[in-house]
């Protein structure tokens, strides 16, 4: 029974979904590359129900482990650790910021697969991935509320998507299974169901301050699993 998340990367996605995951009454570990002792404010603000640690620590106490960290870090997960765990991929492939990686160059590997082929041992699920960090936080609802969003989820094992799916719906967002790591390509940066769905078209013509208030207060648009599937087939 899930008690406690893991999470790799305590920035704006890793903090948003431990700030969901204390709200459903779950204990969080939370981590970074930095230490423990950077995230003490992070851990003040989400109360009892949290505390900071080293990554391996993090990685041993989930009984899952959501990673929420740069790409270009994937081969500095801990192998060791996280085997035999369920953990959720966070993670997008965004050249400029992760360098060119030349086995998604290529295309014919997802980021998850790459993830996957470090952590050998573990049973990685792709989720969270394609929706920003404030909607991610605001828009969730609780179980059968009218405007609750889905949010893709795609693995190669099914129990690990189960679990995947099951914290989904504690944090607030129904799930729609859109196949196996191969098939996470269609929740990928510039697919249809990226983002854009859950907060709408910018207005033209902001400045930064007025694009960063914009980016803030305006509120997420529920997208149901109607939708999610919808778009997703658009991208097939």
């Amino acid at each position: 029974m899930l008690q406690t998340v893991g999470i790799i990367g305590s920035g704006m996605v890793g903090g948003a979904v431990a700030r969901l995951a204390v709200a459903a009454g779950l204990d969080v570990v939370v981590s970074n590359s930095r230490g423990p002792e950077t995230l003490a404010d992070l851990v003040a603000e989400l109360g009892e129900r949290a505390r900071a640690a080293t990554v391996a620590e993090a990685a041993l106490a989930g009984d899952l482990v959501v990673v929420a960290v740069p790409l270009k870090a994937y081969d500095r997960l801990p192998v060791a650790e996280l085997a035999g765990k369920t953990v959720i991929d966070a993670m997008n492939y965004y050249p400029d910021r992760d360098g060119g990686l030349a086995e998604l160059e290529a295309g014919g590997l997802t980021s998850s697969a790459l993830v996957q082929r470090r952590l050998a041992g573990a049973r990685v699920v792709k989720a969270f991935n394609n929706i920003d960090f404030r909607r991610l936080f605001t828009s969730a609802r609780p179980a059968g509320a009218p405007d609750r969003s889905a949010l893709p989820v795609a693995g190669d094992d099914g129990s690990a998507k189960a679990e995947a799916i099951a914290l989904l719906d504690v944090l607030g967002y129904d799930a729609v299974d859109i196949g196996t790591l191969a098939d996470s390509r269609f929740s990928q940066p510039g697919t249809p169901v990226h983002v854009q769905p859950y907060m709408g078209e910018r207005p033209e013509g902001l400045g930064q301050e007025d694009a960063q208030r914009w980016f803030f207060e305006t509120p997420g648009i529920p997208v149901p699993a109607a939708q999610v599937k919808q778009l997703v087939d658009a991208a097939r």
